[in-house]
């Protein structure tokens, strides 16, 4: 028997690509078997994770330094790829620091968890392998490394991560990856329309595990859900949502109707409460 926070953060801190992929998979296989116990031994006290485990390659840069290339060309698909199979990799990351930062959640919190960081191996294998088709591998092309820099803002409360990294910046993905698909049709790049088309599936199931637990914090504080999540928005992120955003999807997702209907007006919210 494995304790669950120990083998997550190994997990999380491997820098071996491989090793990696592999551990976050039998991890949630191992939970699923019974094989991972719940206990916050001394051994593994909760700390800062500035930078998780990673390979060497690829090179962080601002995000102004990836560069935007045309899709009608096989290197633009791949600078396109590569950026989104960079986005997966941190989310295994996200999945692993989830399970292994927040002790005082049910146990359906660590599997579900657990499933986001396998999944996210799953997708990165998918689009890595689109890569190679291309001739391109993960790290020849520069990355940056905005997604995990709001996971370090978001450490200090389950509520907060909930909040801002599922239902914020990878719903951002469900509103943007649609518009991708169909620029790749045109191009006539119908295999990665297809990876696309699983990745958004399983991502939209991703975003409503978001929702679960931070409807679940705010519950067990007492909290107005809507109300909490626009001031989170304004308070920590510090920026409107941007739109236009796929309703279907964000549905789908956890997010309820009255809120979709709102969701733009946090930019004046954000707006207001500066002045």
């Amino acid at each position: 028997m494995q304790n669950l926070y120990e083998a997550a953060y190994a997990c999380l801190m491997e820098t071996d690509l491989e090793r990696k992929l592999a551990c976050a998979t039998q991890l949630y296989a191992d939970w699923q078997a019974g094989k991972l116990l719940r206990e916050d031994t001394l051994a593994c006290p909760v700390q800062p994770v500035a930078i998780p485990g990673r390979p060497a390659k690829p090179e962080l840069v601002h995000p102004k330094q990836v560069k935007q290339r045309k899709l009608s060309t096989p290197e633009g698909r791949s600078a396109l790829l590569h950026a989104v199979t960079h986005i997966e990799f941190n989310a295994i990351n996200l999945g692993l620091d989830a399970v292994y930062r927040f002790r005082d959640m049910p146990y359906a919190y660590y599997g579900d968890w657990l499933q986001v960081a396998a999944e996210e191996a799953y997708h990165f294998n998918l689009l890595r392998g689109r890569l190679a088709d291309l001739g391109c591998t993960y790290g020849d092309l520069p990355a940056h490394n905005g997604l995990w820099e709001q996971a370090c803002k978001t450490d200090y409360d389950v509520m907060v991560r909930m909040a801002l990294v599922p239902r914020v910046l990878e719903a951002r993905g469900l509103d943007v990856t649609p518009g991708m698909m169909e620029r790749l049709r045109e191009v006539g790049d119908d295999q990665t329309v297809s990876v696309l088309e699983i990745i958004l599936r399983e991502e939209i199931g991703h975003v409503r595990i978001g929702s679960r637990w931070f409807h679940y914090c705010c519950e067990q504080r007492g909290l107005e859900a809507d109300a909490t999540f626009r001031q989170l928005v304004c308070e920590v992120m510090h920026a409107p949502l941007r739109g236009p955003f796929f309703m279907e999807a964000r549905l789908q997702a956890g997010f309820s109707a009255e809120e979709l209907e709102k969701l733009l007006e946090i930019g004046q919210d954000c707006g207001n409460s500066r002045t």
